[in-house]
């Protein structure tokens, strides 16, 4: 085999086993605060820079970002939140005012595919709301639970009284 040829399928190879993509771009309504959940693939742990924008009537606006930004009146409403696989952007006080085209653009450190980008288009009425609060969210008592799933536990037969 040619070595050129073999040079060329290593780092085609490399560059599939080590990409990060984003997998979805989603937002929903909490209340009065947008959340918007950017999912992507996490396969390396070197670090991750990130940057939330807004376009509206053609002009950019930084909301969150972890590069070097110029401050911007959307940051004081807003929090990013990052885990393992999602970076989730909250902005507070959401209002018709605040609708567009809202953007998720992520880098990965060493990542062969560049950046990773992602738009969603946000108008306040056509959004959905949030999932509902678990109760093992909130700080509820393991024996208030444990009282809660009583009936169902009797239900299947698992305990008798």
């Amino acid at each position: 085999m040619n070595p050129t040829i073999s040079i060329a399928v290593i780092l085609t190879v490399l560059q599939v086993t080590h990409c990060q993509r984003i997998k979805e771009l989603s937002a929903c309504l909490l209340g009065q605060t947008l959340r918007m959940d950017c999912r992507y693939e996490n396969k390396t742990t070197n670090p991750l820079t990130y940057d939330f924008s807004m376009f509206k009537e053609s002009r950019k606006r930084v909301i969150q970002s972890n590069r070097n930004v110029p401050e911007n009146s959307l940051k004081a409403r807003s929090n990013i939140t990052l885990s393992k696989d999602m970076v989730c952007l909250q902005l507070f006080d959401f209002t018709t005012a605040d609708e567009g085209i809202y953007t998720c653009e992520l880098k990965i450190t060493g990542d062969y595919t560049g950046n990773q980008i992602r738009n969603i288009t946000v108008i306040k009425d056509k959004l959905e709301k949030c999932a509902g609060i678990s109760l093992l969210i909130q700080n509820t008592s393991w024996v208030l639970l444990l009282l809660l799933s009583l009936p169902l536990l009797q239900a299947v037969d698992f305990m008798s009284l």
